[in-house]
């Protein structure tokens, strides 16, 4: 049977949203957007193997998101290009030989279902998926794509905003994602629209130019994509109507009472002008950098502590020692997420975390929306819930001398039992 291997897209900018950062890394249900669509593509017994392709500027950012989830089937996070058809043909270039199939995503469309995604290959593999039950087995295709009927009434409008026609909307098919290929009819799709400067709006448009027929396989209405706040308010909606028809577990069926904990933390670092500077997940230019084993973010540090501490775990020099070489360098945003595993397996989660970090050099107001955004993102929590306050020490002791930056930490945490 063919090997099938998923791309999925987060390299965008989001602009539309209104975020400092790519939506694809805003919590959306207690998650980063892009691991839903992740987690889906690792529960999908019809995918081999896949890759997320990210902004360059993201990558090493994406990487430490992702690391402690322990994903098997992740091959690589891949630097996407300028366009979407520039990204797409990275990710499907850097699959494994051995994927004949390739399944394009949107990570923007967090709601894939399993059922969908796995009956779509099925499809094009050449059998009858779920959708359509006592079908005819369909010889294996080249090109598939995932769509929903139009419901509405479409206008064709001039550039005066004239109506110029209203097309049969019994023809008419909104295109969704995942769109499914064969890896070589793709590729050929890729260099033709290179060679002839053509930039379509998806992959199949690609395809389609080479006059090799699409099929349309039915998808799912909740398959919506993430563009602007409104969407990600309805994206949320279904998530929370989802939770709410899930089985419950309690035999009363009633909800069971919060228990609220608190910790603190407090970490220091002297400065080290040879190395960047990372705070609160944040690369700031301006340095000097922090010394220490990791990346040296004691904002992050005294978080994790803070969250440690709550759930009466040990502190994080357990858990990451300073000697051991695979913390060298180590992204501190990545640290963060494994204790958020850690807090997660011990039943807990991160309601509320609140830090003061001071330092005389640099100056901080420029990137505290950004530290909210990356910590809220980590923790799995909205950016609201993360407070940076940032201050001196008007020149006394050591941060008053600019030796080095402190930082205190709360966290707040809820256990469900």
């Amino acid at each position: 049977m063919d090997k099938v291997g998923g791309v999925i897209l987060a390299a965008g900018r989001g602009e539309r949203m209104g975020a400092p950062i790519n939506k694809a890394f805003l919590p959306l249900g207690g998650r980063p957007l892009l691991l839903h669509s992740i987690l889906t593509f690792e529960a999908a017994t019809a995918v081999d193997a896949y890759v997320v392709v990210s902004h360059p500027e993201d990558a090493a950012f994406c990487r430490a998101l992702l690391a402690p989830y322990g994903l098997r089937k992740l091959v690589a996070v891949v630097d996407g290009g300028a366009i979407r058809q520039e990204s797409a043909a990275a990710g499907v270039r850097s699959l494994p030989e051995v994927c004949i199939l390739v399944a394009i995503h949107d990570a923007a469309r967090p709601l894939l279902s399993l059922e969908l995604l796995q009956g779509a290959v099925t499809r094009l593999r050449g059998g009858a998926g779920p959708s359509s039950p006592g079908a005819d087995p369909a010889p294996p295709g080249a090109a598939l794509v995932v769509a929903v009927p139009v419901k509405e009434t479409i206008k064709l409008v001039d550039e005066s905003g004239q109506v110029r026609d209203t097309p049969d909307r019994r023809r008419l098919w909104a295109a969704q994602t995942p769109q499914i290929f064969r890896r070589d009819l793709l590729l050929r799709a890729y260099a033709a629209a290179e060679r002839d400067g053509f930039v379509g709006t998806d992959d199949a448009s690609l395809v389609e130019r080479l006059g090799a027929p699409v099929e349309v396989y039915r998808g799912d209405y909740d398959n919506i994509k993430v563009t602007t706040p409104e969407d990600w308010r309805m994206a949320q909606a279904l998530l929370d109507q989802r939770a709410l028809e899930a089985p419950v577990s309690a035999a009363s069926g009633l909800a069971i009472p919060t228990t609220v904990r608190v910790g603190i933390g407090y970490d220091v670092h002297p400065f080290d002008p040879g190395r960047p500077l990372f705070l609160g997940g944040v690369e700031i230019p301006e340095g000097p950098g922090l010394a220490g084993h990791s990346d040296a973010d004691a904002a992050l540090h005294a978080l994790m502590d803070a969250c440690l501490g709550a759930a009466g775990l040990r502190d994080i020099g357990q858990h990451f020692p300073p000697g051991d070489p695979r913390w060298k360098d180590a992204p501190s945003l990545a640290l963060l997420a494994s204790v958020r595993s850690m807090l997660e397996a011990a039943g807990y989660a991160v309601n509320q975390v609140d830090l003061a970090i001071a330092a005389e050099v640099p100056r901080l107001a420029p990137y505290v929306e950004l530290m909210q955004q990356r910590i809220g993102v980590a923790l799995g929590i909205p950016p609201g819930n993360v407070g940076i306050k940032a201050t001196t020490a008007e020149g006394l002791g050591f941060v008053g001398r600019r030796e080095g930056i402190a930082v205190w930490a709360i966290a707040t945490i809820i256990r469900r039992n």
